[in-house]
């Protein structure tokens, strides 16, 4: 199965594209959707969402995977956040793409096997579980690499215990 994560943001937008058969992982692309902050906010939604549906029809995932963000303290972050989620659901909805949402604690055991693991410690696992030679940069495509390895490593044991569809919002 492929598998598309994505790492939320309104100026750096990273992705990363795994291949997941029999337990084994295999990276197919990764990077940064930028966009530049004097940029009018419908227009980088626009560009996040025109290079979402770009790698959708390129790779062609079964899934789509976002990481389900809580903010407590600033509100013009979230609320950018937010308005990318929108639009990345609606690209994945557009193209008949499954999305699922994970917490950080979530990923973090995925990945790590240790649920409050440091971001250096979810990087490293990222580099070993793919092969790869150092760690992916930066930092937004590594997270969205992590959110790729923890579906292909979570959704099976969701699909037995009858709570797939909770994570399919």
């Amino acid at each position: 199965m492929i598998i598309l994560g994505i790492d939320l943001g309104i100026a750096n937008t990273g992705y990363g594209i795994v291949e997941s058969h029999r337990g084994k992982y295999q990276l197919l692309d990764f990077g940064n959707i930028r966009t530049e902050s004097k940029t009018k906010s419908p227009h980088r939604l626009k560009k996040i969402y025109d290079e979402v549906i770009h790698l959708v029809e390129r790779y062609q995932p079964e899934f789509l995977v976002l990481e389900e963000v809580f903010f407590s303290k600033n509100v013009s972050s979230a609320l950018g956040v937010g308005e990318v989620k929108g639009i990345v659901k609606l690209a994945a909805a557009n193209t008949d793409c499954e999305v699922f949402t994970y917490t950080p604690a979530e990923i973090k055991q995925a990945v790590a096997g240790y649920g409050k693991a440091t971001k250096v410690q979810i990087q490293k696992m990222v580099k070993v579980l793919l092969k790869l030679t150092e760690v992916p940069h930066p930092d937004h495509a590594a997270d969205a690499l992590a959110l790729a390895i923890c579906h292909a490593r979570s959704h099976k044991i969701l699909q037995l215990s009858g709570r797939y569809e909770r994570r399919n919002p």
